[in-house]
């Protein structure tokens, strides 16, 4: 709706200096233009500015999520314990759930995703077949209890969402449900003008099987992503799995390297090494003098508080991660100091899978039969040479838990991947009959029997797509807002005195008369300097200078993100703006 916002009347106040606990652009910004307010760590105000933002977001998401079917919906984010309890996600979560009592001593929790809770709705409202395929959204307040909250809006506890539910009885209406929400998240992010990557993805807390990230390029991201210039492969760094075979694999031999199995009548018997002061791999390869990719390094875990070996070519790293989605649903944690007590088989620093006592050994594809290795002896200052995979020491699993390195050849056509950094803004899975399982969601089916649905669900970040935007879209001198989204559609500067106010105004009334949303600044008393400044930041994309031939009806037009501007009669002005 088009209308006319005078910053004589608007709360908002900019700041020249960026905040001191701010450190990404998103968040320096959107709190220096007047976008949103800081009130406690992860919980922010949408001051007038932002909320039309936030707001203009929503729209584009709701306009999309409409056009597909789906219907929406409003559903509590005070939520009661039980439905988390039976998904298993009431323990699962940890303490990233924000828990509470009410005054009878009953447990709940502040949603953090709803799937439990659409899944009841659905089985409550739903009873045959002829109720579905059936499509459900809502864009909601959600709640984490984030341990380190930081870089503004895009890590906090309270943040907007949009999350959707499909709900059908067969695989293939599954598969159809999750394609819909595909293209219409590729059209979301396309009228936003966010620069996106789709990505393969882990399922984690989720639960499901296939599931996409949606990614948006930013070095402000704390997401990690892999592709391949040559294929076009893509995926999160915690989703990349390089074959059990990899030895064997000729068109990955870069990445064989170490795989590659030597000639055990070329390999001398194991041989022990006097090493002391060497618990690294860095201080073990210097006195060695041996490149670490020749050592063999081993962590210890706790997987449901069983002790596991992980082995993996000392130059590389375990991904956690990694690992835990391997094991799920069993915990996973780093071993600690009195985990060792008691276990003379273990010696911190100088562990080797050789001669492990009642320890699952796990190892990277990389270790592979018949490969030589420098390992821990399992005696203090000892390390052991000549250590080969399938004589000295067997594998119970193989297992890709490597942290991915740039470089390393892609798992699809074995070019060299590239790494960048992303912020994820959506995440879409196919959870199939996880929750409906768990609440035992049938349907009367088509030959009178009951049928177990099958689900989808699918999120979009609306407050971080703005946090996102503002990463990707910026410049030196502040926000550049994508047309779509900026909270007017032209910023009226008067740059002068009275009668280049009165003059503004008309020209904003004008404005708005042709369809427009027009931000004026009619402040009295502020230089035209301070006004152009507070342009640049506040990020409109089209601006609107009365000024000093104001009198003559001429005006400057300016391009807020090329710079571009150009004198002309202002009907010609509204005109170009309205066109």
């Amino acid at each position: 709706m088009s209308q006319v916002q005078r910053m004589s009347r608007l709360m908002v106040k900019t700041l020249r200096d960026d905040p001191a606990d701010a450190e990404t652009l998103s968040h320096k910004l959107l709190v220096r233009a007047g976008y949103v307010r800081r009130n406690a760590a992860g919980v922010w105000t949408w001051l007038p500015l932002g909320k039309k933002v936030l707001d203009n977001v929503s729209a584009v998401v709701r306009e999309e999520m409409d056009a597909i079917g789906a219907q929406e919906v409003l559903l509590p984010a005070l939520l009661p314990k039980e439905p988390y309890e039976a998904s298993g996600r009431w323990e699962e979560y940890g303490e990233l759930l924000f828990r509470l009592k009410d005054r009878k001593g009953a447990d709940y929790l502040l949603g953090p995703t709803h799937e439990e809770i659409f899944t009841q709705t659905v089985k409550d409202q739903c009873v045959s077949y002829k109720d579905l395929p059936v499509m459900l959204y809502q864009i909601q307040t959600k709640y984490r209890d984030e341990a380190r909250p930081r870089s503004g809006v895009l890590r906090g506890r309270e943040f907007q969402m949009k999350d959707s539910y499909s709900f059908d009885i067969t695989d293939e209406g599954l598969a159809e449900s999750y394609a819909l929400h595909r293209a219409a998240y590729q059209r979301i992010f396309a009228r936003l003008g966010l620069d996106h990557r789709i990505v393969s993805a882990v399922s984690g807390a989720m639960g499901g099987s296939t599931s996409e990230e949606f990614l948006a390029p930013a070095a402000a991201g704390e997401d990690t992503f892999v592709d391949c210039p040559a294929c076009g492969y893509a995926a999160n760094t915690e989703a990349v799995t390089f074959p059990a075979d990899l030895a064997n694999r000729a068109d990955l031999a870069d990445l064989a390297d170490r795989a590659r199995p030597v000639d055990g009548s070329a390999v001398g018997p194991m041989e022990e090494l006097d090493t002391p002061d060497t618990p690294t791999i860095e201080s073990l390869a210097r006195q060695l003098a041996v490149p670490a990719s020749a050592t063999l390094k081993n962590l210890l875990v706790k997987v449901d508080g069983e002790i596991v070996a992980v082995g993996v070519p000392g130059n590389r790293e375990v991904d956690l991660g990694k690992l835990g989605e391997h094991l799920a649903p069993a915990v996973v944690e780093l071993v600690t100091a009195e985990d060792f007590a008691g276990r003379p088989d273990l010696v911190r620093g100088y562990v080797g899978p050789q001669g492990l006592e009642k320890v699952r050994y796990i190892a990277d594809p990389r270790v592979a039969p018949g490969t030589a290795w420098v390992t821990g002896a399992n005696k203090p200052d000892t390390h052991a040479r000549d250590v080969v995979c399938g004589r000295d020491f067997e594998v119970d699993d193989y297992l890709d838990v490597v942290v991915v390195e740039e470089g390393d050849p892609c798992p699809s056509c074995g070019a060299g991947l590239k790494l960048g950094r992303a912020i994820e803004i959506g995440h879409i899975f196919q959870l199939g009959r996880k929750y409906a399982d768990t609440f035992q969601l049938d349907v009367l089916g088509p030959q009178g029997k009951p049928v177990r649905v099958t689900m989808g669900s699918y999120g979009i970040g609306v407050s971080r797509a703005v946090a996102a935007l503002a990463e990707q879209t910026a410049d030196a001198k502040g926000l550049c807002w994508p047309a779509e989204v900026s909270p007017a559609d032209v910023h009226v500067v008067a740059a002068g005195k009275a009668a280049q106010t009165e003059l503004a105004l008309d020209a904003a009334e004008r404005l708005r008369a042709a369809g427009l949303r027009v931000l004026v600044d009619d402040r009295a008393g502020v230089s035209p300097g301070v006004k152009f400044t507070d342009a640049e930041l506040i990020g409109v994309p089209r601006i609107l200078i009365v000024g000093r031939r104001a009198a003559e009806g001429v005006v400057e037009l300016k391009d807020r993100r090329s710079g571009e501007s150009e004198e002309l009669p202002l009907t010609e002005a509204v005109a170009k703006l309205t066109a």
